[in-house]
């Protein structure tokens, strides 16, 4: 595998190293030793998969508070989508800042996704599908997330929005969740 750190520390884009042949090619997608090498969370909770029928389908601006807050490492197994990851670290230099990486049936490439940020995809061609490893069992009670079109947020995606859930329709904007998001995001609130 071949890691590599994006701009907001923590977040990392995994390529994979094709071994081919007349068959086709064989690769590793995860590994615990190189995982915990580069400092990332080697635990896989749960393995999640979604598939998107339509070209333009927005999930997210997702995320779990602390104690339950999740590592995702993200792959596009069939199709191509724009994955866009969100730092709510209030302690972090980059705190609100933004990573867009695309994920291909072609490229293989994997997305980690740290503890503490927010996280969403879209569509760029139908019948999509993804495949996410999640560090963290889902804990309804410390779910939440943000608007995938918020101002402040500055998240430019690629296409229209053609589907998009009820429940990510209606998140707030920052503006009115940041003074809990920094308090419940807090490394000393984690920690204590």
């Amino acid at each position: 595998m071949i890691i590599t750190e994006t701009r907001l520390k923590g977040a990392y884009i995994i390529d994979i190293e094709r071994r081919e042949d007349s068959r086709g090619f064989f690769a590793r997608a995860f590994c615990q030793r190189e995982f915990r090498a580069f400092g990332l969370n080697p635990v896989i909770a749960q393995a999640n998969i979604a598939s998107n029928v339509r070209r333009g389908t927005l999930r997210g601006m997702h995320f779990q508070f602390p104690p339950a807050a999740e590592t995702k490492l993200v792959r596009c197994t069939r199709g191509a989508i724009v994955d866009i990851i969100v730092d709510l670290r209030p302690e972090s230099p980059t705190y609100l800042q933004h990573v867009a990486v695309e994920l291909n049936e072609t490229n293989q490439r994997a997305l980690y996704v740290p503890e503490r940020f927010a996280h969403g995809y879209q569509t760029l061609v139908d019948n999509t599908d993804t495949s996410y490893q999640v560090g963290e069992f889902y804990a309804p009670e410390a779910e939440s997330g943000l608007m995938y079109n918020d101002p402040r947020l500055g998240l430019t995606w690629p296409l229209p929005v053609s589907v998009i859930s009820e429940k990510d329709q209606h998140f707030r904007l920052l503006n009115e969740v940041e003074p809990e998001l920094k308090g419940r995001m807090e490394l000393a609130g984690i920690e204590g």
